[in-house]
C-alpha cells in the first residue's frame, strides 16, 4: 500500500466505529494474554473484568464461556472456616489470582489470605455482568470483614495488612455493598465525610484530602456519593443548595476538562486521554450535565484514538484498560446497544490503580487468562495478530 492509499484508508477509518474489530481484539485478550502481562498475574481477575466488560458493552458476551468464568471467579473467594476465623481481622473477599491464594503450611497453619478490595469489586462485577445471582455468594463474610478495611477517617485500605487509603477504595467498598444490596459493611457517614474532605478549592476531587483534583478521583467521589444515596440522579435539575458538595464549582471544573481537541483531560494543563472521556464524562452524566459536552468533538477525538488501536496495533504499546474506557463513551455517543453507562458495572477505582498496565504483540509466550497455563504461541516468536 503506497502512502496515498494508506492516508486515504486512515482518514476513512476515522468516520466510523468498527465494532467487529474491537470485538475480535477483546476475544484475543480473552483467549491469550501476551507475556507483558506476566508481571500482572496477581491482577488476573481485574484483567478478566476489563475483557468481559468490554465484550458486554459491545454486545458480544456470547463469545464467553459464562459457566466456566463464573466457576473460576467463585473459586477465588476467600471463605473463613468458622466464626472465630472471621473475627481475626483479615478481609475475606476475592483473590486476584491463584498466586495470592495461599495454602496451609506443613503444620496446617494458614498463611494470612491475600484477598483484595479491588479484586472483590471485579469479581462481583464479573458475576453480575454474566447474570449470576449474587444472593448465592457467601456475602456475610465479605461484609463483616469489609469493616476491617475502613479507617477512622472514613477511607478504606485495599488489604488488611495495611496499604494506601484513598477514594479508589471508598468507591470499591460502596460498589461492593451496592451490588450485594447490603450496606452493613461500611460506615456510610464516615465515608461521606472523607469524600467531602477530598473536594478541592477548584471543585474537583483529589484522591486524598488536600491533593490535586483528578478526573478519576472525582468520578470515584461522585459515584460513591450517588451509590450511598447522598446525591440524586440529575442533581443539576435540583436546587444546588440541597447538594452536599459544591455543585457549581464541580460542574465548572468538569466542563473545563474538555480540551480544544475534543477529548477530556484528567487534570488542568494535561493532554487529552481517552480514559477521561469515561471518568469526567461519567461525572457529568451522574450530575445531569452531559448535555453540555461537545459530543461531536469528543466523538471525533475518540475515533482518532481508535485508528491508533486498529491500524498501528503491532507498532504501539496499548494500555488495554484505556481501550475499554475509550469504547464505553463512544458506544454511548454512537448509541450502540446495550447502553452500559451505569454505576454498578463501572471499574472506577481500578483504572487508576492499574493505569500503566500495557501490552505488546509479538511476545515469546502467552498466558491463558483464566487458568494461568503457559501455552505455545500461535506463530513463531509471538502471538498471531488478530485478522482484521
Amino acid at each position: 500500500m503506497d502512502s496515498e492509499d494508506w492516508s486515504s484508508s486512515y482518514s476513512n477509518s476515522l468516520s466510523f466505529f468498527d465494532k467487529d474489530r474491537h470485538i475480535r481484539f477483546l476475544e484475543m485478550m480473552y483467549q491469550l494474554l501476551p507475556s507483558d502481562y506476566q508481571g500482572q498475574e496477581i491482577n488476573r481477575l481485574t484483567l478478566a473484568y476489563f475483557v468481559i466488560s468490554g465484550l458486554d458493552i459491545l454486545g458480544a458476551l456470547d463469545r464467553v464461556d459464562k459457566e466456566g468464568v463464573i466457576s473460576w471467579v467463585l473459586s477465588l473467594q476467600a471463605i473463613p472456616k468458622n466464626e472465630a476465623e472471621l473475627s481475626n481481622g483479615q478481609f475475606y473477599g476475592f483473590h486476584g489470582s491463584r498466586s495470592s491464594q495461599f495454602q496451609p503450611n506443613d503444620n496446617g497453619v494458614w498463611i494470612p489470605n491475600g484477598s483484595h478490595l479491588a479484586s472483590t469489586y471485579c469479581a462481583l462485577a464479573i458475576l453480575k455482568t454474566l447474570g449470576y445471582d449474587l444472593s448465592l455468594i457467601a456475602s456475610q463474610s465479605i461484609l463483616k470483614s469489609l469493616k476491617n478495611l475502613q479507617q477512622p477517617d472514613g477511607s478504606f485500605m485495599p488489604i488488611h495488612t495495611g496499604a494506601e487509603k484513598d477514594l479508589r477504595f471508598v468507591f470499591c467498598a460502596a460498589a461492593i455493598c451496592s451490588m450485594l444490596e447490603n450496606w452493613s459493611g461500611m460506615d456510610m457517614e464516615k465515608a461521606k465525610e472523607y469524600i467531602l474532605n477530598c473536594q478541592s478549592y477548584d471543585g474537583g476531587f483529589g484522591l486524598i484530602p488536600g491533593s490535586e483534583s483528578h478526573g478519576g478521583a472525582t468520578y470515584c467521589a461522585v459515584a460513591s456519593l450517588r451509590l450511598m444515596g447522598f446525591m440524586e440522579d440529575d442533581q443539576l435539575s435540583k436546587s444546588a443548595s440541597s447538594c452536599i458538595i459544591n455543585l457549581p464549582l464541580l460542574l465548572d471544573w468538569s466542563m473545563q476538562r474538555q480540551a480544544d481537541d475534543g477529548g477530556f483531560q484528567g487534570r488542568a494543563n494535561k493532554p487529552s486521554d481517552t480514559c477521561y472521556a469515561f471518568w469526567v464524562g461519567g461525572v457529568l452524566r451522574i450530575l445531569g450535565g452531559h448535555k453540555f459536552i461537545n459530543k461531536k468533538a469528543l466523538h471525533e477525538f475518540l475515533l482518532t484514538c481508535q485508528s491508533q488501536v486498529l491500524l498501528l496495533l503491532l507498532l504501539l504499546q496499548l494500555v488495554h484498560i484505556h481501550f475499554i474506557y475509550m469504547i464505553k463513551p463512544i458506544m454511548i455517543i454512537l448509541r450502540f446497544p446495550p447502553y452500559c453507562f451505569i454505576l454498578h458495572t463501572v471499574p472506577a477505582g481500578i483504572g487508576i490503580y492499574f493505569h500503566l498496565m500495557g501490552l505488546t504483540l509479538g511476545m515469546r509466550t502467552t498466558v491463558c487468562l483464566h487458568t494461568g497455563t503457559e501455552v505455545v504461541p500461535r506463530v513463531v516468536g509471538g502471538v498471531a495478530p488478530p485478522k482484521f
